[in-house]
């Protein structure tokens, strides 16, 4: 628990500074990588990854309106742990975050890998081949992926005016940079892309058959789920809000409109030029993005803003997830949960530095995993695992916390029409429940060379270890302690 002359964290954030955290950690690999690659991860999706998309978004909304209306009532660090330990038990509320926080570890891991072939294609695209082939060393790529998570480790440390002062401005770079995407792919079309083709290869590409499958669609669906998860991380920063019963409800529905607008105009565009088939068929061979697909119709100086675009969307990600995944240790830390010692803050930054040190820590085994698994997909798959089930618990929470913990439900000061709240609760438990079976199934059911490949086996061996921290943990605080369970029906102190 807290300690009243002990440093605390500071409200320095934002309504612009919380949405940016949002929208950061929602852009990147989401959208330059994850819907053209889905054609090599889900074979026969075809010409209908846009719908799919439109379908992974039902549940990401609902999940958010439950955000919303929770962070109205529980502006704490910690988000996701503090609306689930408070609306329906400490464990549940462990098991949410604590899902959150391993599948978005991992991920930080996987981006921060991802973002070094970037990098190599700029080189290429300017001219720098010997540039490009040192990227390409394995040693590089990892060591460069290593820094980047280390000084965006700093960055969050330095408090918040760095943090600010740093995302800002690459959010709003990543949306004009991004904007030339789908001004180019919706000014070109199929038969452009194919006379280029012909002239810059010498290939002609034919379209092919497709048959529809509503079993492949729902697998897309469930996969491309992964690119709204981020908005949640504005959540974790709950007690570095200014305003926050306003600010933060108002900056996660913000922000996921935005992305949302965003991720449909850019794939659109991209599909409207390049013809799905090809996307499959080059997919099936290497690693592909939107501006490799683009670069046989643009010029060079086009193709390469569009390169150090998706670079800096990509890169974004990285400080904002570090703060949501630091931010969870820390109000796990502040509940006695994980030990003291992480919940230490800085006393001149007034931010928890340790937890966000041990963010570092986890991030970079992401990079190792990345490296040695040699499918980032693995930890895409991860996660959303991971972010279904906390959504899902986050929904849950909603319908039950009027009984559970009536005092804070009455501080709801968004959407307070009950029967709406259930309306949006029940909705989204069912879409979330449908997606999990689906992901589940999908995984279980891929042919892999080795069982830990699939995502479902290795979260639940994750869950099984940190339930029993976690049960270790709670019997110190006394089997027969009547008072165990109080600091868990009161949010944490400021």
């Amino acid at each position: 628990m807290s300690q009243p002359n002990r440093p605390k964290l500071s409200r320095q954030m934002g309504l612009m500074t919380l949405t940016a955290t949002g929208v950061c950690s929602m852009l990147g690999a989401s959208i330059n990588v994850v819907p053209f690659m889905i054609q090599r991860n889900v074979p026969g999706i075809g010409p209908y990854v846009l719908p799919a998309f439109a379908f992974a978004a039902i549940p990401a909304i609902f999940a958010a309106l439950a955000y919303a209306i929770l962070s109205s009532a529980m502006p704490r660090a910690g988000g996701s742990y503090i609306y689930v330990s408070r609306g329906l038990n400490p464990y549940l509320g462990f098991v949410a975050s604590f899902s959150q926080w391993f599948g978005l570890s991992i991920v930080i891991g996987v981006i921060a890998y991802l973002c070094i072939p970037f990098l190599r294609d700029i080189s290429l695209a300017l001219g720098w081949e010997n540039v490009s082939l040192i990227l390409e060393r394995p040693f590089v790529r990892v060591s460069l992926a290593l820094f980047l998570i280390w000084y965006f480790v700093w960055i969050n440390i330095k408090g918040a005016k760095s943090y600010q002062s740093m995302l800002l401005p690459m959010m709003f770079l990543s949306f004009a940079l991004g904007a030339i995407v789908i001004v180019t792919g919706f000014t070109f079309n199929s038969q452009d892309f194919t006379t280029a083709l012909k002239a810059k290869e010498n290939r002609i590409f034919q379209s092919t058959y497709f048959s529809f499958d509503w079993r492949i669609f729902f697998s897309a669906s469930a996969l491309l789920f992964s690119s709204f998860i981020g908005f949640d991380s504005i959540s974790q920063a709950g007690s570095e809000a200014k305003n926050p019963t306003n600010s933060l409800p108002k900056a996660i529905l913000l922000a996921v409109f935005l992305v949302s607008v965003f991720y449909f105009l850019f794939t659109g565009a991209v599909y409207h030029t390049v013809p799905w088939s090809f996307v499959a068929a080059e997919a099936a061979k290497k690693d592909i993005s939107a501006p490799g697909l683009l670069s046989y119709v643009i010029p060079k100086e086009l193709s390469v803003a569009i390169l150090l675009g998706a670079s800096i969307a990509l890169i974004n990600d990285l400080p904002a997830m570090l703060l949501s995944v630091s931010r969870l240790m820390f109000a796990w830390a502040e509940d006695g949960i994980f030990p003291a010692f992480i919940s230490r803050i800085h006393p001149k930054k007034k931010t928890p530095y340790i937890a966000l040190a041990v963010g570092g820590l986890i991030a970079s085994l992401g990079v190792l995993g990345a490296h040695f698994a040699g499918d980032f997909f693995l930890g895409i798959d991860i996660m959303v695992t991971s972010m279904l089930i906390n959504f899902l618990l986050i929904c849950i929470a909603l319908i039950w916390l009027p009984k559970r913990n009536p005092l804070l439900a009455d501080q709801i000061s968004v959407v307070k029409n009950r029967r709406l709240q259930l309306w949006i609760g029940w909705l989204g438990s069912l879409f979330l429940t449908g997606f999990l079976i689906i992901n589940i199934y999908k995984d279980m059911t891929a042919q892999v060379t080795q069982w830990f490949f699939h995502s479902t086996l290795v979260w639940i061996i994750v869950m099984a270890l940190a339930s029993y921290l976690f049960f270790v943990k709670w019997s110190k605080f006394g089997q027969n302690n009547p008072k165990r369970l109080e600091r868990f029906k009161v949010l944490p102190e400021e």
